[in-house]
Order: structure tokens, then sequence, then C-alpha cells
């Protein structure tokens, strides 16, 4: 069964056994109150994730406790719920070899439902509309150096975007909107805000890993994503001859595009054009987290939406049909 299909069962098919392969994005020991041990995982498939539960009396036990995530396994488990949500009890679980993982690797990592190289030939007619030609070889430099994970990356490990290619997806919606909303505000520099926009993620790529289960790397926990495009922009910046004035307002939209300096901003923005960026960041990532929700709720009328803390109605508006009398 893919991961939609389980997700997909009611508690009328409670105790029901299901057979998955998946990866394992994440595991958590835990004690219960009677002092026994379990384990809360996450598995993941091109489908969506599914969270569940084995504890220390389950055949698959001392199959789990020592996984890693980004480890693939065939994996059974006996459908229950808890509290209304569905918590499937893991009782069976085999580790894949090397080949085995590889070969179902395809079906195992969600990607972005758009298609990766139109959205990369839109992303370069995007670049292309910066009239200025030294800003325009700093995002190309940058982008150049960031290389090919730029394309694949995930922009988020869960909040939004968080699957293959989401970076890119992010950053082209942002920029499609930048062009869109442009127009409505003349004393926002144009140039400054579209190459603000395509590069203010920039430093994803280093931030997580881009393996199959995607986690922060080291560099990513100890200076974040705001920090390294800092870093990757200047040096890009300074390499192609950018003004030093227009270099500080660009290097000011990626340390400021997090909004607020407890949601990672190294500084709150502080320019026209760093509060537009910011603006249509947050409204993507949000919207985003959003259409991800909606997108897997499986028919649920609300879904929850962690990026937002609360549920969202996932079922669309009916529109009744009006008559003239």
């Amino acid at each position: 069964m893919k991961i939609s299909d389980i997700r997909a069962l009611r508690e009328e098919e409670t105790g029901k056994t299901c057979h998955f392969f998946a990866l394992l994005k994440s595991l958590q020991s835990r004690k219960a109150k009677n002092g026994s041990d379990f384990l809360m995982l996450e598995f993941g498939d091109n489908t969506g994730t599914l969270a569940g539960m084995c504890f220390d009396s389950s055949p698959a036990f001392n199959q789990l406790k020592n996984a890693s995530a980004g480890d693939v396994f065939e994996t059974e488990a006996e459908i229950d719920f808890y509290q209304g949500r569905l918590s499937p009890k893991i009782f069976h679980a085999r580790k894949l070899d090397s080949e085995e993982a590889a070969a179902c690797a395809e079906s195992l990592v969600e990607r972005s439902p758009l298609n990766p190289e139109e959205m990369r030939s839109e992303l370069q007619a995007a670049i292309d509309r910066i009239s200025d030609s030294v800003l325009k070889s700093v995002v190309e430099t940058a982008l150049e150096e960031a290389g090919a994970e730029f394309f694949t990356s995930v922009a988020a490990v869960r909040m939004h975007h968080a699957y293959l290619n989401g970076l890119l997806e992010h950053t082209l919606k942002c920029a499609r909107t930048t062009i869109a909303l442009l127009p409505l505000y003349p004393f926002v520099d144009a140039d400054l805000a579209l190459a603000g926009t395509i590069l203010h993620d920039i430093g994803k790529v280093l931030e997580y890993s881009q393996g199959l289960a995607v986690e922060k790397t080291r560099v990513g926990i100890l200076q974040g994503h705001v920090v390294l495009g800092y870093r990757m922009v200047r040096r890009a910046a300074i390499k192609c001859g950018l003004d030093p004035l227009l270099r500080e307002r660009l290097e000011h939209i990626i340390l400021s595009h997090q909004g607020e300096l407890e949601w990672g901003a190294a500084a709150k923005a502080a320019t026209p054009e760093a509060v537009f960026v910011s603006s249509i960041d947050n409204l993507d990532a949000k919207l985003g987290a959003v259409e991800s929700a909606i997108r897997n709720a499986e028919g649920a009328e609300f879904v929850d939406v962690p990026a937002l803390r609360l549920k969202v109605l996932a079922t669309p508006p009916i529109h009744p049909q009006h008559t003239d009398i």
C-alpha cells in the first residue's frame, strides 16, 4: 500500500493489516506510564507521511530502535486510532539493503507537483527581467555557486515546500508574486527586489542535507540559511563588482527576509525592497504550507497546518447557482 492509501483508512477499519515500503524520516524513543519503552516513528513515501508507534513487545522493536533517518523499511502495521487520529502499530519491519533502497527511491521521496524543468526555465526568464546587468550577473553567479542542489533541494524539513524541488518552487512562486506586485509599488526598486527574491533562500542548499531523508547539516545548525545565504550573495556581489551601496541593500534583503528576529532574521527589514521581499516570502511560505496540507487532506474537513499552528478548512467553498427572477 501507499501511505496515501493508509491515511485514507477510517476507524471502522481498525485492526486491518497494511503492508508498505517507506523511508524512515524520524524516530523518537519514549517511555510509557507503565515504564515500558516505545518508539514514535514517522515514515514517508512520495504520497505523504505517516506517523506510527512501535512498542517494546513488538517483534519490530529491535529492528527499529537503532535505525536512522534515511533507512528504508518494508513494514507491516495494524491499523489503530488514538483519540480519533490514525496511529498504526508497527509489528514487522525489515530494513532494505542499499540496492533494494536505491531501486525504490523514486517511490519514496515526495516531489513538487510542478515540472522542475519548466520551473527552471521560468525562473531564468525572471532573472532575464533584471535590467541592471551587474545585478543580474550577481544572481547568476550566486546560483552557479549554489550548484544543481538549488534546483533539487527542499525549502524546509517540515514547514513549507518540504519536498524535492521545493526550494525551486518556492523561489519561483515568490518571483511570480514579485513581478505581479511591483507595478503597484513604484517606490520599490524592481531590480533589487527581484534579485533579492530569487536569492533570499539560497543558503538552504547548505542548511539542509540533500539525501533521501533531509536533515539540517552541521553548518545549517550552527549558522543557518540566513547567514549562509548572506555569505554566498556577498561573495558573488564582490566577484561581479557590484556597487558597494547596492551590495549593502541586496545583502540586507537576505539578512532580513525572515521578517522577525525570533523567526531567524539577522536584522529587521529596513528598506522598501527588504520589506517587500520579506512579505512575499512570508505569504508564499504560509500558503505553500496550506496548499500541501490540503493536498494531503484525503477528504478530511479540517487539516493540521503546523506552520500556522492551527487547523484549516480543507473543503472548497460551494458557490450556489443564482438565477435571475
